[in-house]
């Protein structure tokens, strides 16, 4: 979607307004006639209100300010803008100038947010789209707030979870292990920051055992994707590491899923991956002062016929002997590896984000982002906080030590899982085992992949974790 900000409202160009029941729209109205439309629809406390001009279309949005919390109000408008935009492509507009009466920067920014977050479609595997195709396909905009840095912001945040989007729309047959990290590769050429991958015997010449363990089942390579973006004047001095999972389609292994729908979306079980590589692209775009580094470990987990095997005990990268009890429990066994790898790095914070349970979704279900580790309160209150601005919610679990104790093996360092209860939890101590430094777990399972219309975040992969840790890390720089 092409977004610029213009210095002149056209004359003649279908509008959008956002504004306050007392905003001034009548300046944008021709006649008596429309003006008392207006009012009565006002009087009726309509939210939003279409007029035919017949030259031009003018589509209002009335924010309703309320006693809500500020987050839920902007999580209204953001609705609001995905209810308008259907009704903008159901008239086949192509380009639209939305026009701020908030004079508040947080409810346009937030507006444009659900209009442009809702207007992505993932149409490439369709021979015919001439019914599909969302017609909108500019937005400009004209806002006495909204600063051209912002917008510029605004700009590649969209673009940011779009490529998020469509790396978790991408089905197997595309996107293998080694295509993820291509991708990534030309993410990172075109927003700035380095791509650095390892393939399968440099992966095995580090001893990576549970990547590997992982990939004895798949007929395709492993990769470890580093994503590095320093500018000159970062203002850390110890880096923030990124960890996404990439596991790029789960059958569970030989611990195969039931079929009803448990395996059908398993393309997303990469969606860790895809937010870290749209996160940094968005900081990498945005010039933020901060030195950010992304490790992305990739396979599939297949029952191939030399997979890995309930009972196996596998080395890992930092020299834990893991055994292993639920190969469907695969998702951690990658990301130790890498949260081992992230020591090399002294890192100021270390944050893992990944598909890692069903037993998050169930706690939880799709309306939040579970949350745990032994960062700190402060730490995780400001995780919070974006969580609420971006409305990715943060549900903070107990991470006590307690739970580590259902990891104990008798014939190995520690089990890959910790039995019937506290999954969620015991998958992140897990987790933790292999780290040495101040570390927070997110786990999406929920929220990562929509089998229905979620409002703006539409169906299919939501982008989830995108916004949270461009908000989160743009705060702490």
């Amino acid at each position: 979607m092409n977004i610029s900000l213009l210095k002149k409202i056209p004359d003649n160009e279908d509008l959008i307004i956002l504004g306050k029941q007392d905003s001034p729209f009548d300046m944008y109205l021709q006649n008596n006639e429309e003006k008392g439309y207006l009012r009565h629809a006002l009087g009726d406390k309509k939210k939003q209100i279409i007029i035919n001009q017949y030259k031009r279309w003018i589509f209002l949005h009335i924010i309703e300010e309320n006693k809500k919390p500020g987050h839920q109000v902007l999580e209204e408008i953001r609705k609001g803008g995905k209810k308008l935009l259907q009704a903008v492509n159901d008239k086949k507009i192509k380009q639209v100038c939305i026009v701020d009466l908030s004079a508040d920067a947080s409810y346009f920014y937030a507006f444009i947010e659900g209009i442009a977050l809702s207007n992505y479609q993932f149409l490439k595997y369709l021979t015919k789209t001439s019914e599909e195709v969302n017609s909108l396909n500019t937005l400009h905009i004209y806002s006495n707030v909204l600063k051209k840095k912002q917008v510029e912001e605004l700009i590649h945040l969209i673009h940011g979870v779009y490529l998020a989007r469509d790396l978790v729309n991408e089905p197997l047959s595309y996107l293998t292990a080694l295509q993820l990290s291509k991708e990534i590769e030309k993410i990172g050429k075109d927003a700035g920051f380095s791509v650095e991958v390892y393939h399968k015997k440099k992966i095995e010449s580090l001893r990576m055992g549970g990547l590997l363990a992982v990939n004895k089942g798949s007929i395709d390579p492993p990769t470890f994707s580093i994503l590095t973006w320093k500018p000159q004047n970062a203002k850390n001095k110890k880096p923030y590491v990124l960890v996404g999972k990439g596991i790029v389609y789960d059958t569970g292994g030989l611990s195969l899923k039931p079929t009803f729908e448990s395996m059908d979306y398993m393309k997303c079980d990469m969606a860790g991956a895809a937010a870290v590589a749209g996160a940094i692209y968005i900081l990498a775009r945005t010039h933020t002062p901060l030195w950010v580094v992304g490790l992305i470990p990739a396979t599939d987990n297949r029952p191939d016929g030399n997979a890995y095997a309930p009972g196996d005990i596998i080395r890992m990268y930092d020299g834990t002997t893991v055994e292993v009890l639920n190969t469907d429990a695969e998702g951690r066994m990658i990301l130790a590896d890498a949260l081992s790898w992230a020591k090399k790095y002294n890192p100021e914070l270390v944050i893992d984000i990944a598909t890692l349970t069903g037993a998050a979704q169930a706690a939880i279900g799709n309306y939040g982002i579970v949350a745990m580790g032994n960062a700190g309160n402060e730490i995780f209150d400001i995780m919070k906080s974006s969580g609420e601005a971006v409305y990715e919610r943060i549900a903070h679990f107990p991470f006590w030590d307690d739970y580590a104790e259902l990891l104990k093996s008798d014939i190995a360092d520690i089990k890959n899982v910790g039995g019937k209860y506290a999954g969620a939890i015991t998958g992140g101590k897990f987790l933790e085992h292999f780290t040495d430094y101040p570390f927070i777990h997110l786990d999406i399972a929920g929220p990562a992949y929509n089998k229905i219309k979620d409002s703006y975040r539409g169906k299919g992969a939501s982008g989830v974790g995108v916004r949270l840790l461009f908000n989160f890390l743009k705060r702490r720089a």
